[in-house]
């Protein structure tokens, strides 16, 4: 006997965290709540992502919209089940006992309850980004989820991009520092991800390596600076070396405040700066403590500043590693004058043609999956795009550190010939600052 379908409820975030959510249920139906209709319609206009997905969204629901969206509900296509609009619905005791404000998370929940009681034979679910949300759902007897569709299974992975072996074979790191490099299949390891970096070590010789999977070749790493920036560690070194590499299109950093991730980027881009023409310097924004933008005083400008500070105060750091009349300084400054060298909100650099650029994300942990897709598929010729953040701060809401951006990217690109991650693990900027991020 088949099984029956299930019911699926969507909250706004799902459809503003990926507009094509309704055709990730399998054969189960889905019903969108009047009420979250209501919502996508305020946030059509605007140019962050969010306002995007809203859009999209609202276009794919005209496409098959009707009377029967509310009735007996519209086929989403093979093996697909059906997609339905629910109208308000009255509270109920319960909900009346336990909310007194008619919000729209309480009319999604009056929706659901309505949804349970008529589908009483099949398993119905409220879907929804909101931790609290779902909390409430569970209160009132519902089932509730996080949309895990792009959710990263194991997290685990974001910390493989460096791999230490102790007692390792002296001649193979012999070998490594005379010669161009070792061939894979006589390498002593089997397992040679793509652009895997390896720290090798034996009781008085160690060596960093990566495997080139242009040549086949296990390599050296060798120690280089980057427009006067040095390497501080092995992760600093293995970075420097992936931002370097032509071969290498697109770079994920990943790792706590103060182990260098955006220094370390913005100074190989400013190495390589004849190779590019242009360098872009990007972090979303993302205001805390639900403060939008309009709250700061000013104009477009002063209300971005504090935003974009941490940027340039790492491109200060490197202009400071140079005398104030250097001929690294003086470049700098012309770069910026010519617009060669772009600092920016994420948000204005929608729509923009990305050829011959060297793109540096920043923050990337809270862009969700969707987001990051969006950026790379805008690669032209010649581009290189690197993103960066750390999993364990995310200002976003509605993501966690398995479906951030960073994190889906990171696994779901590894092994790829074009990419590289690392895992910094090390603070560089001061001992206070590494006890900090360590305890507090």
């Amino acid at each position: 006997m088949p099984k029956k379908r299930k019911v699926f409820i969507l909250d706004t975030n799902v459809i503003l965290h990926d507009h094509k959510c309704i055709y990730n249920f399998e054969n189960n139906d889905v019903i969108i709540p009047i009420v979250v209709l209501e919502e996508l319609d305020k946030f059509k206009k605007g140019n962050d992502q969010i306002n995007y997905q809203a859009r999209e969204f609202v276009r794919d629901l005209n496409k098959i919209s009707g009377e029967k969206l509310f009735k007996e509900g519209v086929a989403l296509g093979q093996k697909s089940g059906k997609l339905f609009v629910a109208t308000g619905k009255p509270f109920t005791q319960a909900m009346q006992d336990s909310f007194f404000e008619k919000s729209a998370d309480h009319r999604i929940l009056a929706i659901s309850l309505y949804v349970k009681d008529q589908f009483s034979d099949r398993v119905v679910t409220l879907v929804s980004k909101d931790v609290n949300l779902r909390m409430k759902a569970k209160s009132l007897g519902l089932n509730s989820e996080d949309y895990e569709t792009d959710k990263v299974k194991d997290i685990g992975v974001l910390d493989k991009g460096v791999q230490i072996y102790e007692d390792f074979d002296e001649s193979s790191i012999d070998f490594l520092y005379s010669s161009e490099g070792i061939s894979a299949k006589d390498f002593p390891l089997v397992d040679l991800p793509a652009n895997q970096y390896f720290v090798l070590r034996n009781a008085s010789k160690s060596v960093l390596a990566t495997y080139d999977p242009f040549t086949d070749l296990v390599k050296r790493v060798e120690k280089h600076s980057s427009f006067g920036i040095e390497p501080r560690n092995a992760e600093q070194t293995f970075s420097l070396n992936a931002l370097t590499n032509q071969d290498i299109k697109l770079v994920s950093l990943t790792g706590k405040a103060g182990t260098g991730k955006t220094l370390l980027a913005l100074a190989a881009a400013l190495q390589q700066y004849k190779s590019f023409k242009q360098i872009l310097l990007a972090r979303p924004i993302v205001p805390l403590s639900n403060r939008d933008l309009g709250f700061l005083p000013g104009d477009v400008n002063d209300k971005i500043g504090p935003y974009m500070q941490p940027l340039f105060d790492n491109l200060s750091v490197i202009k400071n590693s140079h005398g104030l009349k250097s001929r690294e300084n003086i470049l700098i400054e012309e770069m910026q004058r010519d617009n060669q060298l772009i600092i920016t909100p994420l948000a204005y650099i929608r729509g923009r043609s990305l050829s011959d650029v060297y793109f540096i994300v920043d923050e990337a942990q809270n862009l969700t999956p969707h987001e990051v897709k969006t950026i790379i598929t805008r690669a032209g010729d010649g581009t290189k795009i690197i993103f960066t953040g750390d999993i364990e701060q995310i200002d976003s809401p509605y993501l966690d550190k398995t479906s951030n951006g960073l994190a889906y990217l990171t696994e779901k690109m590894k092994g790829q010939d074009v990419f590289a991650h690392v895992n910094l693990v090390k603070g560089e900027r001061s001992y206070l600052a590494e006890l900090a991020s360590d305890l507090l």
